[in-house]
């Protein structure tokens, strides 16, 4: 009994560990801060390892234990808001395309501000994107997972991932500019 729980954290531990960095930036760009993504983190693990054991082999780990983290951090945190925040994807929209920052060429702004901008600057405006979004930009754009694994991940279908996809970046753009502008690298 004892040979096969060692073996069985061992094996945990092998599939699992690797995972560690990207799941806590994961946690952290979820949560807004350090304490809550590592409690999040030690959730995440603790839930993994309890039901590891029933996990069928060959499975991605990574999309598993990032969906281990979506749903603890779904207990968890968002029982802490009061207020449930309902994104109008459609009024986001508009507001967006109705801003000067609409005609903005993403390609110029990353060619004359990426080195500028600080990763802070970065990190902030990924945080200030309404979480359907945000969500979707980290698994794509920073963890390199497929559309198909981030619709599985979401639940939603894959043209909802390739819309929130496109508006997530547009706005993302949208902020970095505003950045840029306040930081005077860009004249208004």
């Amino acid at each position: 009994m004892l040979n096969k729980k060692i073996k069985l954290y061992s094996e945990f531990e092998r599939e699992a560990i690797p995972y560690m960095d990207p799941l806590y930036n994961f946690a952290l760009r979820m949560t807004g801060n350090k304490n809550d993504a590592g409690n999040l983190l030690k959730e995440t693990f603790k839930k993994a390892f309890w039901f590891f054991e029933k996990l069928e082999r060959g499975t991605n780990y990574k999309m598993w234990l990032f969906r281990v983290m979506k749903y603890a951090y779904l207990n968890s945190y968002r029982k802490k808001s009061k207020e449930l925040i309902i994104s109008d994807y459609e009024e986001i929209e508009k507001f967006y395309e109705n801003m000067k920052y609409s005609s903005i060429d993403g390609l110029q702004l990353e060619k004359e501000l990426y080195d500028k901008l600080s990763d802070d600057d970065i990190s902030d405006a990924l945080s200030s994107l309404p979480e359907d979004f945000r969500i979707i930009i980290i698994l794509c754009d920073i963890e390199r997972f497929s559309y198909n694994d981030i619709a599985d991940f979401v639940d939603v279908p894959i043209g909802v991932v390739r819309s929130r996809l496109h508006r997530g970046r547009k706005m993302l753009l949208t902020n970095l500019y505003k950045c840029a502008e306040k930081k005077g690298y860009i004249s208004k």
